[in-house]
């Protein structure tokens, strides 16, 4: 069980730092997404980054849901911020590093950034 939670901080915080860094045309300076957003819109990418293999409708759903929701600034760093606090302390390998950082394009999202836990969320836009 605590290994199924920590899966699924690493995988929620790898996931939310590319939603984090996503672009966006509006500007708000309150963020509308939590990080239960984030947590309940990634659930679904666990057994993926986990385990790799074919990519979860319902995961990819959730992915491009956050996406849409992370508009302003404010959001995407908010996402960011929630991620890394998701997966701090987790031991995870390089194998679902290399998963989490491929979902968006697994997606059929195309951000210009590299999805990492070393991330500098203050510099997300």
């Amino acid at each position: 069980m605590a290994g199924s939670v920590m899966l699924m901080k690493l995988v929620t915080g790898c996931i939310l730092v590319l939603v984090c860094l996503m672009g966006s045309a509006f500007v708000s300076t309150k963020a509308q997404v939590t990080c239960g957003t984030v947590v309940n819109d990634l659930t679904p990418c666990i057994s993926y980054v986990s385990y790799g293999g074919a990519v979860p409708t319902n995961c990819c759903n959730g992915v491009r849901t956050l996406y849409n929701a992370a508009r302003s600034t404010a959001d995407r760093q908010t996402v960011c911020k929630c991620l890394k606090q998701a997966v701090s302390g987790i031991t995870y390998t390089r194998y679902q590093l290399g998963f989490a950082a491929g979902l968006p394009a697994k997606c059929g999202l195309n951000i210009p950034y590299q999805i990492s836990p070393s991330t500098d969320c203050s510099r997300v836009q």
